[in-house]
């Protein structure tokens, strides 16, 4: 039998005067080193030809949300960064936290700082280092999660579709398809059973095999009394602060004052494992992470011998490497060396066993402070 017409219809969106984004874009450069540092880790890096990470996340939502509505969070050591980066949108739209604290204060900062301005504000919260080239899929899932959260009492993740039994992700265990009334959308959302630590290898399989499991990939959509009341209840901390910046007469000097004192604890921790209702909606569109010189090398041309490399390179011999040159005017030159890493800037060089990526960042601690 065919469906009613009306399952058709798009859903209900908040007017875009409503609608606001929240992206984060602090943290740390060790992963990439020697090309990120801590000023300049890799969401403000344009790794691929295309634009830093950061920016693309802030064009991925023209047409969704005002510039005016795009409001961007770090930290002291990258705010120049960031507002050279998103010179775009109104510099009263940035702000750096004083203290490192955790997704959680972060997004409870932004929560205050949106509902100063909107109190009935429905607001995305995103990560600005993850690669997604398909606006298009991107904006239609968005607009659905959107919906989701204006018709519903429910804070809205968007999942990704696992497509290989990964350790290094939390998961979501998804359960039966929501019942929202009045909501028709293309991405229906599910209801989340719960949340699933970073699991071993074994555990992750178990996940992909049977099914109903989504990669947590740290994107949020809630409308703002409903998340205010759920830290409310389960992190009053975290909403008596919402509270202070929400009146604040002085905004940074309130932020300096309170936000240092904050429980640092992650958003999943703090939140989304306790709400009463949390809803999943899985992605559609291309997503990675890009959390290693291993994952870039997938987007870096293909060279003789398969190798990898971000420019030309001359290698006799030599196979299975990655390369990176972001010193202009010199050439690497491979012989008889597989399975590297090789990242040449202005000032370091390094050269790491691909199999011990993940160990970079323990390196990066015996690095002097100068080269962090």
């Amino acid at each position: 039998m065919p469906r009613a017409f009306s399952q058709y219809i798009e859903p209900v969106m908040p007017n875009s005067e409503n609608t606001y984004a929240l992206i984060l874009a602090g943290g740390s450069g060790t992963r990439f080193w020697p090309l990120s540092r801590n000023a300049r880790p890799k969401q403000l890096l344009d790794l691929f030809g295309e634009g830093t990470l950061l920016e693309q996340t802030i064009r991925r939502l023209d047409g969704l949300v005002p510039p005016e509505n795009i409001l961007i969070l770090t930290n002291a050591l990258q705010e120049a960064a960031v507002r050279e980066i998103a010179h775009m949108l109104p510099a009263t739209n940035i702000f750096a936290e004083p203290a490192k604290r955790d997704t959680a204060p972060a997004v409870a900062l932004g929560i205050g700082l949106i509902a100063a301005r909107n109190p009935q504000a429905v607001m995305l919260v995103l990560p600005s280092d993850q690669l997604i080239r398909d606006t298009a899929a991107y904006q239609a899932v968005m607009r659905d999660a959107l919906a989701t959260a204006q018709q519903s009492t429910g804070l809205v993740t968007i999942g990704i579709r696992p497509t290989w039994p990964c350790p290094a992700f939390g998961y979501i265990e998804r359960g039966a398809a929501a019942a929202i009334p009045g909501l028709a959308c293309a991405h229906p959302p599910h209801e989340v059973t719960r949340f699933r630590e970073k699991p071993d290898a074994e555990l992750a399989a178990q996940f992909l095999a049977t099914g109903g499991f989504s990669w947590n990939a740290g994107m949020f959509v809630w409308a703002l009394p409903t998340v205010i009341q759920q830290l409310t209840r389960h992190a009053p901390e975290l909403a008596a602060f919402v509270a202070h910046i929400r009146d604040a007469a002085d905004i940074p000097a309130t932020l300096a004052a309170r936000f240092p004192q904050l429980t640092p604890i992650s958003i999943d921790y703090a939140l989304m494992e306790k709400a009463e209702r949390v809803l999943n909606i899985e992605a559609s569109f291309d997503w990675d992470d890009v959390g290693s010189w291993l994952a870039i090398a997938k987007y870096l041309g293909l060279s003789d011998g398969d190798n990898r490399a971000n420019e030309a390179i001359t290698q006799l011999d030599s196979s299975n490497n990655i390369i990176f040159n972001a010193r202009p005017g010199t050439r690497i030159a491979l012989l008889g060396a597989d399975d590297l890493i090789v990242v040449q800037t202005a000032d370091a060089l390094l050269i790491a066993n691909r199999h011990q990526a993940d160990a970079i960042k323990k390196l990066t601690d015996l690095l002097p402070p100068e080269l962090l």
